[in-house]
């Protein structure tokens, strides 16, 4: 029998660790069964992000097991926790290993370090029942090493770029939440994780159904935010971090039991006006103008383009018309409008109720702010409330 060299020994270990790198990440939970119910469970998961995660459950018992149910929470911003289930698929026998795949390009997707509570529940054909321990599964993107930093309420992840990249950001986040505070009256409540990806591509990898012109997004209902900042357009991460963090704190602010929510115009313009002057969007608010290509406000209220150009137009002319309500009618207004979309009002009857025009009233006032020459419509605009001074 032949003995393995030191070197050898030292490679066989290297490539073992390799393998066991790549191998997915499977985090178990066993409850214990009291032996009275005569049904024995274990479970594990596998995540492979950003597609699916897989619950496996084995079940022994004396009697054929007959069925067995996935419960699960997710961790997001919510009145009430929401239990769903999955039914595992199997024939009917004293011991069963089987598996539910929650298949994420059927929901919408997860992401990424978003928390999944768990367990599963047993029955079988002589009426006994178990269920397992609760545990938790984080659905991460693995495929990069991860870094962080911690200030305040903002965790900072990334896995390209220098220490001091990742403190320029985060100064930018403490910043920015100065910022909302002070212009907004906006204080989030809870912590915040913001990945950044190396590449618009990196990003886009992440999610199942992103845009092909997104270099952010704050999924909404978590305090979960990713956006794409190579290490050479830090001046890019600057303004990207407080615009999504201002999305962040607004989804917060406006969440109401009639899952109403914002315009998009309103919503984006928000995010634009804290992120601060953008050289693009004004660029393409001007092309708007010069051409006579403006969106109506109306218009603004349904989803953003996905062709490149418009959206750079519905994102200037967004930042524009927020820029004339603060400006013209001040924070205090902007602060009422929020509670107002917070109790639940739809778009027209905030608009209205605050500053006592609706969205139409509101595109004609904007026009005109822009130096555009429009009559004045007095079907859409009830009252003009006064504009508080420069």
């Amino acid at each position: 029998m032949r003995r393995l060299t030191p070197t050898v020994i030292k490679i066989l270990v290297c490539v073992l660790l390799i393998v066991l790198a790549i191998l997915p990440v499977v985090a178990a939970s066993q409850s214990s069964v009291s032996p009275a119910s005569g049904i024995n469970l274990s479970s594990s998961v596998q995540v492979s992000f950003p597609n699916s995660i897989t619950f496996n459950v084995n079940a022994q018992s004396d009697a054929s097991i007959t069925s067995l149910r996935l419960h699960y929470i997710v961790d997001e911003q919510n009145y009430a926790d929401v239990v769903s289930e999955g039914w595992a698929q199997f024939t009917p026998s004293t011991t069963v290993d089987t598996r539910w795949v929650w298949n994420m390009a059927e929901s919408g997707g997860l992401p990424p370090g978003a928390q999944v509570e768990y367990w599963w529940t047993a029955e079988d054909a002589a009426g006994n029942s178990a269920r397992t321990d609760t545990a938790t599964v984080s659905f991460d993107d693995d495929r990069y090493n991860w870094q962080s930093i911690t200030s305040g309420p903002v965790t900072l992840l990334w896995y390209k770029g220098s220490n001091q990249f990742a403190n320029t950001l985060m100064s930018a986040a403490q910043d920015g939440l100065q910022k909302i505070q002070t212009t907004l009256g906006l204080t989030p409540q809870g912590n915040v994780s913001i990945y950044i990806y190396a590449s618009t591509g990196d990003l886009q990898g992440a999610q199942l159904f992103a845009q092909q012109w997104e270099g952010g997004v704050t999924f909404e209902g978590f305090n979960i935010i990713a956006i794409a900042v190579a290490t050479n357009q830090l001046a890019f991460g600057e303004g990207a971090i407080p615009h999504e963090l201002t999305h962040w704190a607004v989804h917060q602010a406006t969440f109401n039991y009639y899952g109403a929510g914002l315009p998009p115009w309103l919503d984006e313009g928000l995010a634009t006006y804290i992120q601060g002057p953008s050289s693009d969007y004004q660029a393409a608010l001007n092309y708007a103008v010069s051409k006579n290509q403006l969106i109506s406000v109306r218009s603004l209220s349904s989803p953003f383009s996905a062709i490149t150009e418009q959206a750079l137009i519905s994102y200037g002319e967004s930042q524009s018309i927020v820029t004339f309500l603060l400006q013209r009618y001040g924070e205090a207004k902007m602060d009422q409008l929020l509670n107002v979309f917070h109790q639940g009002a739809t778009y027209d009857d905030a608009l209205k109720q605050v500053y006592g025009f609706d969205q139409d009233g509101l595109d004609t006032l904007w026009r005109q702010s822009l130096g555009i020459n429009i009559a004045l419509d007095l079907h859409h605009v009830l009252v003009l409330p006064e504009a508080v001074p420069a």
